[in-house]
């Protein structure tokens, strides 16, 4: 039997985001994707556009390269009312009603940046992952802790999509 590494944990976790969000995704028309359970919850696409943009932002800062969202003009296709390294973290109610897009386009995106994220993971080794990537937090926040932290984030937003979508009438 192989070693399991951790950078196949790494790769497993992502790839469970990926599987997530395409199941959440499947089907869902845009007025399914804008939908805000009690008027005020987030809704999947921005739960979805937003889960991307960081895990985009996140990765392509400790891989020193530009995100997809503008390198590849991912930022013109979704054309949002927001500043173009807006990732959606502290949005309020209005800037969350911005985000819409069709279920294709949010999944095309979340695809590219998977692809580049599982790329990056691959080449790591484990003295990558032991570099600290933050100084800030004590303990200092190794490559490992960071990319284990975005896959924790993007699990829960999905999550949360999963549920809105649990909620919608025959989705």
């Amino acid at each position: 039997m192989d070693e399991v590494t951790a950078v196949d944990v790494l790769l497993d976790g992502f790839g469970r985001v990926r599987e997530s969000a395409e199941r959440v995704l499947d089907g869902l028309t845009p007025q399914q994707l804008t939908h805000r359970v009690g008027g005020t919850a987030n809704p999947i696409a921005w739960l979805v556009w937003h889960l991307t943009r960081v895990q985009d932002d996140h990765v392509a800062e400790v891989a020193g390269a530009e995100q997809l969202w503008t390198a590849d003009g991912w930022a013109k296709r979704f054309d949002l009312p927001l500043p173009t390294g807006d990732t959606g973290y502290g949005h309020d109610g209005n800037q969350v009603a911005a985000v819409t897009a069709p279920a294709d386009l949010l999944l095309g995106y979340h695809r590219a940046v998977h692809e580049r994220t599982g790329s990056y993971v691959r080449g790591l080794s484990a003295e990558d992952l032991a570099r600290v990537v933050d100084d800030s937090w004590d303990p200092p926040v190794t490559l490992a802790v960071r990319l284990l932290s975005v896959i924790e984030d993007d699990l829960q937003h999905v999550g949360q999509a999963a549920f809105v979508r649990g909620t919608l009438p025959g989705a």
